[in-house]
């Protein structure tokens, strides 16, 4: 099977020509498969979906929307940047507590694709057993490279060890919170098939009449976050510090309440230390930037000699209870997708897309503002989601208006080519792979490795700053070095999915 026939949306025919819309000047597409002629749909999720659907046996003229794979590439060159240069510039990344940084969006933009491209994959599922095996299957496959790259055994990019004590492992991780929600999602949507209209009735609300069973799984999960935030009893807990000074010490901390959305007595890292123990959450939490904690607000550094006890303490930001919420991130997702699929016309799509972005964006606004529920990235809040979903949705709309309706793609195909290869970008660059295999070649120290030499020489001493070389390291020498690797990848057809 040919590159453009893997890359083509299936069933998405020239949008506005069949409805005798003369806007729509681009032409149709015909791809012919080696196989006889078929077209298989847009599937190259952010690490997450899967070709469920066997190629019809009728050749269809079909239109591919580049914008999924913008977008995507938009999230990883995302992540790389608060990653790499959030050290240096502390205002772009997590946020440490309330409130919503760049670094904020790159989680549920993710959760925001993956729904996208689920719609898409699964909206043809020949045989259900089949779709289920693959669901399972790349379920496992993201589960075990998030242990593996986040649960300690990798030390990348700098500390050039591996392995990983099992008393300290973390479980959780993007890669495994994408799983969770890739897999809820992705069966709710192979197990509805059968329940839904094959066409859309008159009401303005069809669409989402037509898919109530997902917005059902997105309801038990919102009921089943928000129950056991505000009631469930968080009683006093210890831990012991075993990475921030010469000897482990214990810490105790004081709660007994209910509904407490602070750093030390929530429900959602309380879950956590029931269901993995303490020693197996994140140690270097982002509250530890806040000003309660440290003296180099909003940036990292030693603790204030008054910090509270949880400054020291691990908690989990891709926690059970958190990642339960995070599924009406991925319902919210596959609902833009289902858009896709079901409206012919740029206007209409356009018009549901902008509309709920912007009625998702006033909700948080309000329960932010009014301290109901404040938008919280580490607590993964009703607020934060709404949030962080519209913002998704303005942007991909946007992308949409630009790529797929303007047809202004060079500009943005640096983009689609990492967001094309999405699972590699991830795991080379923002998980530092490809950098820790670099500095393995060093000479005498370490820090004599050909990554450090031009990190200091090429752009800290030109820029005679460490805070703007990095900025400008990260954007020359990790995202446009990816970029060309992306689009010389693409050229021969080579991609890494799962």
């Amino acid at each position: 099977m040919d590159e453009g026939t893997k890359r083509m949306e299936e069933g998405l025919n020239s949008p506005l020509n069949e409805d005798g819309d003369k806007n729509d000047l681009k032409k149709q597409v015909t791809i012919k498969s080696s196989n006889g002629g078929s077209t298989v749909e847009h599937d190259r999720d952010t690490m997450a979906v899967d070709e469920s659907a066997e190629p019809p046996l009728v050749k269809k003229k079909t239109k591919r929307v580049a914008t999924l794979d913008a977008f995507r590439g938009l999230t990883i060159v995302l992540m790389i940047l608060v990653d790499d240069a959030g050290e240096a510039y502390p205002r772009i990344d997590h946020s440490p507590w309330n409130g919503c940084t760049l670094a904020d969006f790159v989680m549920p933009f993710f959760l925001f694709i993956v729904g996208v491209a689920i719609a898409l994959a699964l909206k043809r599922i020949p045989k259900k057993r089949d779709a289920v095996k693959k669901i399972i299957l790349r379920t496992m496959k993201l589960l075990f490279w998030g242990i593996i790259l986040q649960g300690g055994y990798s030390h990348a990019p700098d500390d050039l060890e591996y392995g990983v004590n099992m008393k300290f492992i973390r479980w959780c991780g993007i890669l495994q919170r994408i799983a969770l929600v890739y897999c809820v999602v992705a069966l709710i949507e192979t197990f509805t098939t059968k329940l839904r209209p094959t066409t859309l009735g008159s009401g303005h609300l069809s669409i989402f009449t037509a898919y109530k069973w997902q917005w059902l799984g997105g309801f038990v999960a919102f009921l089943i976050y928000m129950i056991t935030t505000f009631t469930l009893y968080v009683p006093d807990w210890s831990f012991v510090d075993h990475f921030n000074g010469d000897e482990p010490k214990r810490y105790t901390v004081i709660c007994g309440m209910r509904g407490h959305l602070g750093p030390a007595c929530n429900a959602v890292g309380h879950v956590d230390r029931q269901v993995w123990g303490v020693n197996h959450l994140y140690s270097q939490p982002v509250w530890r930037r806040l000003k309660a904690c440290t003296l180099n607000y909003p940036g990292d550094g030693p603790f204030r000699e008054d910090a509270p006890s949880w400054c020291r303490a691990p908690f989990e930001p891709e926690g059970l209870l958190s990642s339960i919420s995070a599924i009406i991130s991925g319902t919210i997702g596959i609902h833009y997708g289902h858009v896709l699929i079901h409206f012919k016309g740029h206007l209409e799509r356009l018009k549901h897309w902008i509309l709920m972005g912007l009625v998702l964006l006033i909700i948080a606004i309000i329960l932010h503002f009014t301290d109901a529920i404040p938008i919280n990235k580490q607590l993964y809040s009703f607020s934060y989601v709404c949030f962080t979903a519209g913002a998704a949705g303005i942007v991909f709309s946007w992308f949409y208006i630009l790529i797929d309706v303007l047809g202004l793609r060079t500009p943005f195909l640096f983009l689609e080519w990492i967001g094309m290869n999405a699972m590699l970008v991830f795991v080379m660059a923002a998980e530092g792979i490809f950098a820790a295999f670099v500095n393995g070649w060093y000479y005498e120290d370490p820090r004599n490795s050909l990554v450090h030499w031009i990190k200091k020489h090429v752009f800290d001493n030109v820029w005679h700053s460490e805070r703007v070389g990095t900025i400008m390291y990260v954007i020359f020498a990790e995202i446009t070095f990816w970029s060309v690797v992306a689009g010389v990848l693409h050229k021969l057809r080579i991609y890494w999915k799962l």
